[in-house]
């Protein structure tokens, strides 16, 4: 189900359920995890984007076995705050996993969560205060982005 706000998001998580943040883009979905108090999110792993089918199994996989109770997927809006093609994408992708995880009677909380410029800051500080290389950088700048995504989704949880 697709909640509103970070605040619906927070009620409907299950007792110890952690959060699963998602950046997705066209090649790679970058996944990231919260603790169970939901007050930091660290990166976790990134995912190739090839048959739906077999991506939303893995997803299935980390849902269970990492016991999330819910989800925050990056929205990609314009800096004008407007959608485009883009986050059409994003929003089929979540509708898309939204229907193949109740097939398997899992009803996990979605969230959009405005990631604007997270992939740039991000990358600017894998490079100022991590001195990463490019080759390395491309390695985790998914998943480090999903994390930074999530992070900003517990911090509004945590103030309300």
């Amino acid at each position: 189900m697709i909640v509103g706000s970070a605040g619906e998001l927070k009620e409907s998580l299950g007792a110890g359920r952690r959060v699963l943040g998602l950046d997705v883009g066209s090649k790679t979905v970058g996944l990231a995890l919260s603790d169970a108090a939901h007050i930091v999110a660290t990166p976790y792993k990134t995912l190739a984007r090839g048959k739906f089918a077999k991506l939303a199994g893995e997803l299935r996989q980390i849902i269970n076995e990492m016991e999330v109770g819910g989800l925050v997927i990056g929205l990609p809006l314009y800096m004008d705050g407007y959608e485009g093609p883009r986050c059409r994408a994003t929003r089929d992708f979540a509708a898309n996993l939204e229907k193949a995880l109740g097939e398997q009677g899992e009803d996990v909380p979605i969230l959009f969560h405005d990631e604007r410029l997270s992939t740039a800051a991000v990358e600017r500080m894998l490079i100022d205060e991590a001195d990463m290389t490019r080759k390395r950088r491309a390695q985790v700048i998914d998943k480090a982005a999903a994390a930074y995504i999530l992070q900003g989704a517990l911090d509004i949880m945590a103030n309300r």
